[in-house]
């Protein structure tokens, strides 16, 4: 099995298409983004310590930058837990916390990918925390 470092270091086909269908915020035919793990990875490391984003916001952000409309809730959904586990394999790999991504710009207790993290909420809450963001 791939590990988490695996799957976001995993070249992806991403790219701008039409949304196929209305879902969620999107609206058929819609530029859509459909990001690779490592795009939404970067994205994430480019917040500034302290400042935090929800993942609407992020997913308009990616959007904007490469010239869509929208980014796919779908990918952005997956890439988020791929990012956040490899930065905890990273931190289990004894690199310092300022070398990973910090997903907890991006994450919170009320975000569904948090709940479904193998290393759990706490780590989330406990970095958010140190960086005066809301739980």
């Amino acid at each position: 099995m791939k590990s988490w470092n695996d799957r976001l270091n995993t070249a992806g086909v991403n790219g701008l298409k039409p949304t196929p269908r209305t879902m969620s915020d999107v609206v058929e035919g819609q530029p859509m983004l459909v990001p690779t793990a490592r795009q939404v990875d970067d994205f994430i490391r480019s917040i500034p310590k302290g400042v935090e984003m929800d993942v609407r916001a992020l997913r308009t952000a990616l959007a904007i930058e490469h010239g869509a409309e929208v980014t796919c809730p779908v990918a952005i959904g997956y890439h988020l837990r791929t990012v956040a586990e490899a930065a905890h394999e990273d931190l289990e790999r004894g690199l310092a916390l300022s070398d990973i991504a910090p997903f907890w710009r991006v994450l919170d207790a009320k975000t569904p990918t948090t709940s479904k993290l193998s290393f759990g909420a706490e780590f989330v809450a406990a970095q958010r925390k140190r960086e005066g963001l809301k739980p």
